[in-house]
């Protein structure tokens, strides 16, 4: 069985703000809303945990 995956790349057609969440859905298969979810549950306890989580992760994926 050859499985094949893909690199971790920021996603250039499924993106809202830099693309973070729609490359974790393609990378992992699974839809970028329980990605979008989870950023915004870390948004709620005043921002700045969702906000560090996302851009860390912006700058650590590269883009497609």
């Amino acid at each position: 069985m050859n499985i094949q995956r893909q690199a971790l790349r920021r996603s250039r057609k499924d993106r809202i703000i830099a693309g973070v969440c729609g490359g974790l859905g393609e990378f992992f298969g699974i839809s970028p809303f329980w990605f979008r979810l989870a950023m915004f549950i870390a948004f709620i306890p005043g921002g700045v945990p969702g906000i560090l989580v996302y851009l860390a992760a912006m700058i650590m994926i590269p883009s497609e």
